[in-house]
């Protein structure tokens, strides 16, 4: 069952800059960053605030590392903004599987590595009004369960 929004992805050209625009415009601050090599991207996390089910919504902004990458050739067709939606779940695996099977194209096969060790598949934008969108469960750090990562492109 998906719980929350867990995070809007938005992507940009200067990942530095749009930090800042967020930090001196809303006092939103870096809660996690990283790179993901595999997809490509440098990304930040901004954590908005606590949810119900003891998770947070994030905004992740979405820096192209290589020119090949998939938010590279997003940013190359539509400019900067926002990239996709990811909903939180406790069962990726589970509530992906059950949207596949309302005909709803799911594009990993099996659910992928995001940020912060969260586990994480898409959803045809196609099939989902022109959104792409995102399911993550979060990791589960010892000692802090329900208060978990949040998933990344």
């Amino acid at each position: 069952m998906l719980t929350r929004i867990d995070h809007i992805g938005i992507a940009c050209r200067d990942l530095d800059k749009t930090v800042e625009f967020y930090r001196a415009t809303y006092g939103f601050e870096v809660f996690h960053s990283e790179v993901n090599e595999e997809q490509g991207v440098r990304e930040a996390m901004l954590r908005i605030n606590g949810t119900d089910d003891g998770g947070a919504s994030y905004l992740q902004l979405l820096e192209p590392t290589r020119p090949d990458s998939t938010v590279a050739k997003w940013l190359e067709k539509n400019g900067e903004g926002v990239h996709h939606i990811a909903f939180g779940t406790a069962d990726v695996d589970g509530d992906s599987e059950a949207i596949r099977g309302k005909g709803v194209r799911v594009l990993y096969d099996e659910p992928r590595i995001g940020s912060m060790g969260s586990r994480i598949t898409f959803l045809h934008p196609k099939d989902c009004g022109g959104v792409l969108t995102e399911l993550v469960t979060s990791a589960q750090p010892a000692g802090h369960e329900g208060h978990g990562a949040h998933g990344g492109h």
